[in-house]
């Protein structure tokens, strides 16, 4: 397992969860200021210095749980209010698309090319907004400076740490499913063509050679597919061509997208569910959470600003049927961080704490236009 696979999840989890607000609050026809509002105020959260800080500090993975209520964070960093329902959605869309990445990618270190390729898009999101993408461009260094001189073996063990993080993941997402390339059963469908890794050969020629190292016979087979050569490398500079499309927005064309729980998935309640039973590092990961979610500095929306509510799904009706028909193994519950004994020798903890009012159950709204923080009460 790799500690330094944090920030390339999270990141890119990001970059899928732009995208995706980014096609809805379009196709909701909300205002472009208050759009732009929200977008802007999510990824200022996002690239928050102190955030990024504690994000690229060496690392295990959190749980889903615990990366759901990060994300569940940073989606109210605004303006805008999702319900339970919608959330959920969008945490489904955002971990599936990812997760079909990190298994495209034709070699590990390629997941750094989808990671570049997310946070090119994002930067183009906030082009009009140089203190905005001076953060972003701050990140964009700290990830060349970390990954880029990383060995093979390295970039291996990361991306199998997040196959790990991965594996019961099998939410069918109507574009996969439209495009062939996802099973009915939520799982992924590997292609047999294309370009080959950069540094390799197209498969089809075995070569025989002698005790003394010299080629003496060559055997050609059919390889059952239809390879080509790549062209050449992506850039893994601050700019460049990147090469490689996975990890750009495939949300740019007009298309409805639609989730689905697979019938392998409700089968595998056992191997979803997390903390059934007491986990001795519980503590300690709600600590380190706790001090990443510190270094997200929200700003509470004026009285001046209009919260609005989006909706991922086509209608209310839609949305009311999701949040009853979800599966229990799939609703993730807000975290409650328990703080009590801190509260006076950890200022950092306390101020997070004040943030957020503690309470057991979330609260549920009466209205969907009162949505607002309900999701984040629960801590």
């Amino acid at each position: 397992m790799s500690l330094r696979t944090l920030p390339l999840l999270f990141i890119n989890l990001g970059g899928e969860m732009l995208y995706i607000l980014d096609q809805r609050l379009r196709a909701q026809n909300i205002p472009p200021d208050k759009a732009k509002k929200v977008m802007n105020d999510i990824i200022t959260t996002m690239f928050n210095k102190k955030f990024m800080e504690e994000l690229f500090k060496p690392q295990e993975l959190y749980s889903k749980k615990a990366l759901r209520t990060v994300f569940d964070r940073l989606a109210h960093a605004s303006i805008m209010r999702l319900n339970q329902a919608s959330m959920d959605k969008l945490y489904d869309l955002m971990t599936m698309a990812f997760k079909y990445q990190v298994l495209l990618c034709p070699r590990p270190k390629d997941i750094l090319l989808v990671t570049f390729n997310h946070m090119d898009a994002i930067k183009e999101f906030i082009r009009d907004s140089p203190s905005i993408l001076n953060q972003v461009d701050e990140t964009f260094r700290q990830l060349i400076d970390m990954y880029n001189c990383l060995p093979a073996g390295e970039f291996q063990l990361i991306r199998q740490t997040l196959l790990i993080f991965f594996q019961d993941m099998h939410i069918r997402v109507s574009i996969f499913l439209k495009d062939k390339v996802q099973n009915s059963n939520g799982r992924f469908v590997l292609p047999t063509s294309g370009p080959v890794p950069w540094g390799t050969e197209v498969p089809g020629l075995i070569r025989i050679f002698s005790l003394k190292g010299e080629e003496v016979k060559r055997v050609e087979f059919q390889n059952g597919g239809n390879y080509v050569s790549p062209l050449r490398e992506g850039s893994y500079d601050l700019f460049g061509d990147r090469v490689l499309k996975l990890g750009t927005n495939m949300y740019s064309v007009s298309r409805s997208v639609e989730t689905h729980m697979s019938g392998t998935l409700k089968s595998s309640a056992s191997h979803t569910k997390e903390n059934v039973a007491p986990n001795p590092l519980a503590k300690e990961e709600l600590n380190l959470l706790a001090q990443l979610m510190g270094g997200m500095e929200l700003k509470k929306p004026s009285s001046a600003d209009h919260i609005f509510r989006l909706n991922l799904f086509t209608n209310d009706e839609e949305e009311e049927q999701a949040a009853l028909t979800r599966p229990e193994e799939l609703s993730y519950k807000v975290i409650n961080i328990e703080a009590s004994e801190d509260l006076e020798r950890n200022k950092a903890l306390s101020r997070i704490m004040g943030e957020f009012r503690s309470e057991e159950t979330l609260v549920q709204s009466t209205s969907k236009g009162d949505d607002l923080l309900a999701l984040m009460d629960g801590l």
